[in-house]
């Protein structure tokens, strides 16, 4: 019989509890071996290009650099690099966010051990797939309209609590020109006023709270 190919992995995450209590469970696992781990984008980054592991484990949100920006910066290199978003963050965007990246599937973090492996041995072999309810969001948010730079900036300040004038004082605009914009912003995310553009963005994680 022919033996079976060794996955070698990567994980990546800045809570250092999470990270052992993976790495045990992907090492418990025969024919997995993990053969680094990161606590932010820059060791991430430099590790995989001196390891090329095959499969890498990495959270969202880590210091200095997200995790989709680490799947951006490491894809340039290695286009064919297989990524596996496991994260606290369950939000539509974070999930289009991520698969636009270059991700092969997104898991969220009370994830059975066996689905993870399950899901790596498929990465590996790439026959990934997306868990259905990690699929019915990505279906909600590919309805929605993209915003454009200037809605995001827009957004971004309302959701920090900016008025209309301070608004239009930070992006350089009058008042009526952030009404205008508040307009298309509100028909997009399918909304009435900013109280229920702020509530939208951050159910829907185009923002959070911490940002």
């Amino acid at each position: 019989m022919k033996p079976q190919k060794e996955i070698r992995l990567m994980v990546v995450d800045d809570h250092s509890a999470f990270r052992r209590g993976l790495i045990s469970v992907v090492e418990s696992e025969p024919g997995m071996r993990v053969v680094a781990q990161a606590g932010n984008g820059s060791e991430a980054i430099a590790l995989f290009h001196q390891l090329k592991p095959d499969v890498v484990l990495l959270d969202l949100r880590l210091p200095g650099m997200s995790g989709v920006e680490i799947i951006m910066a490491i894809r340039k290199d290695f286009p064919e690099a297989r990524f596996i978003v496991i994260t606290t963050y369950g939000t539509d965007e974070d999930i289009y966010r991520a698969m636009q990246a270059g991700a092969k599937t997104y898991l969220i973090k009370d994830t059975s051990d066996q689905e993870v492996l399950n899901m790596i041995r498929a990465v590996d072999a790439g026959s990934a797939h997306l868990p259905s309810k990690v699929a019915g969001l990505l279906a909600e948010r590919m309805q929605r309209k993209e915003l454009t730079p200037r809605e995001m900036e827009v957004l971004k300040l309302l959701v920090k609590g900016r008025s209309n004038k301070e608004i239009g004082d930070l992006l350089g605009v009058s008042e009526a020109a952030v009404k205008f914009r508040l307009k298309g912003l509100f028909l997009k995310l399918g909304v009435q006023d900013r109280t229920e553009a702020v509530i939208s963005a951050l159910r829907h994680g185009i923002f959070h709270l911490e940002e």
